[in-house]
């Protein structure tokens, strides 16, 4: 059976553990972020579905949420795989997205939990030194391989999925910081004495929630938190849940 995937990604976790699963399932697998138009053409023409998404607050950010809820009819009868990729902890992280695609008719085949380098920039407690987060990706690449091989073996990785890594993601984290994801966040901010100008933030926004007025970077009230911009600005200007920038990061540090 032919896979196709699709990702959302902030900073390349997601986008290289939909690559690496589908290239070791099948070296033709097309593989698509969410943002592409393309992709919806193509889960619409396989069966069989490789998700993968970063977790956030051990949920489902609002950009991916609403893009399977806004699709609804695509999902039935498809096969689902769905890959969670996290800093630190989620329970459930394909559950959650898993119990979604359920309500729009996919049925879920599998799940597989990855830590990865974490993507908040602003925030010194979740950063690790270089080293750590290569053995961390090395470490992903690894789990990668061995479930796809249980997958081609019929007996594909069921992490993330059942009652009890739903009450673990649920007591974990999701029940007192859970709300953060229903909406898109206003919490955004610029210094502006740090701006630049440059509009990068604008070009690299999934929701097109920055624009650039007076030669400096203005805000809206639509961010998912994928912290894309906040790990991209080179006057290191923006921040959404810390008040500076620590470490920017990107999946291609740790390869």
């Amino acid at each position: 059976m032919e896979m196709v995937g699709i990702y959302f990604s902030g900073t390349g976790n997601s986008k290289y553990a939909a690559e690496l699963f589908c290239r070791e399932y099948d070296s033709g697998s097309a593989v698509y972020s969410i943002e592409d138009k393309e992709a919806l053409t193509a889960v619409r023409d396989e069966e069989l579905i490789l998700f993968a998404y970063p977790v956030q607050f051990s949920t489902v950010p609002k950009i991916v949420r609403d893009y399977v809820t806004d699709h609804r009819e695509l999902w039935k009868n498809k096969k689902v795989f769905v890959i969670a990729t996290m800093g630190l902890f989620s329970g459930d992280g394909a559950g959650c997205l898993g119990r979604i695609l359920q309500g729009c008719g996919a049925q879920v085949t599998g799940g597989l939990h990855l830590k990865m380098p974490d993507s908040i920039a602003d925030e010194k407690a979740l950063k690790r030194p270089l080293e750590k987060n290569k053995e961390l990706v090395e470490q992903a690449r690894q789990k990668i391989k061995a479930s796809v091989k249980r997958l081609k073996d019929g007996e594909p990785t069921q992490e993330g999925l059942g009652l009890l890594y739903r009450l673990a993601g649920f007591f974990g984290q999701r029940a007192y910081f859970g709300h953060k994801t229903r909406r898109y966040s206003s919490g955004l901010k610029v210094d502006t004495d740090s701006c630049i100008g440059c509009g990068l933030c604008e070009k690299l926004c999934p929701m097109d929630n920055i624009t650039i007025s007076e030669k400096k970077a203005v805000p809206g009230d639509r961010c998912t938190m994928c912290y894309r911009c906040i790990n991209k600005c080179p006057g290191q200007a923006l921040t959404l849940l810390g008040k500076s920038v620590v470490e920017q990061c990107g999946i291609g540090k740790y390869l």
